[in-house]
């Protein structure tokens, strides 16, 4: 049997002209789904968890691994952190957490059955979350008094965490524990 390509889009969208422009210059047949925004698809919000936007590109039942790679890395990046560094403010800060451990919660989700994003490895994810897995939340929760990434919350996403501090090369590339602590120390301590 062939490949099976499928292209979730709208008409208008030119994000989605662009997907369908690649595939047609590439030669690759594929099935298009046209999505109602206001009425997503199952398939839609399957494939796009998250964002529940188009394009989703979908190559024998699995969204295609380097655009969701790609997705959750900025995802970490834009969403993740900035929500983590808010938890430091002390206005609001249980609703800050609360948002916080939402957006690590669909992040563990991926991880599903797997040791680590990537699988049995550690891939591009894995290392774009390595503040997330690293020592950095951890040290970063005991400076400014969180409890965030705790086994009650998030237990897939600790022990990929415990998983992740434990690979020979990670271990060899975290900074000091008590250098970073003073770091966070510096930044998010009590002011005097």
């Amino acid at each position: 049997m062939g490949e099976e390509v499928k292209l979730f889009a709208v008409w208008a969208s030119a994000f989605s002209q662009r997907v369908e422009i690649a595939l047609k210059l590439k030669g690759v047949e594929y099935e298009y789904f046209e999505e109602d925004l206001q009425n997503k698809s199952d398939l839609l919000l399957k494939y796009n968890p998250v964002h529940k936007k188009i394009p989703v590109l979908v190559h024998n039942g699995k969204p295609i691994a380097e655009a969701m790679a790609r997705f959750w890395a900025k995802f970490i990046d834009e969403k993740c952190m900035p929500a983590l560094f808010k938890c430091a403010g002390t206005e609001d800060r249980e609703k800050a957490v609360e948002e916080a451990c939402e957006l690590l919660k669909l992040l563990e989700n991926e991880l599903k059955d797997k040791k680590f994003f990537g699988g049995e490895n550690i891939g591009f994810v894995d290392i774009v979350a390595d503040f997330i897995g690293g020592y950095w939340l951890r040290d970063f929760q005991e400076t400014v008094g969180l409890k965030i990434l705790t086994k009650e919350k998030l237990p897939k996403l600790c022990e990929w965490s415990n998983e992740f501090v434990n690979h020979v090369v990670i271990k060899e590339k975290l900074p000091p524990r008590d250098k970073l602590i003073a770091f966070f120390q510096s930044r998010f301590g009590p002011k005097s």
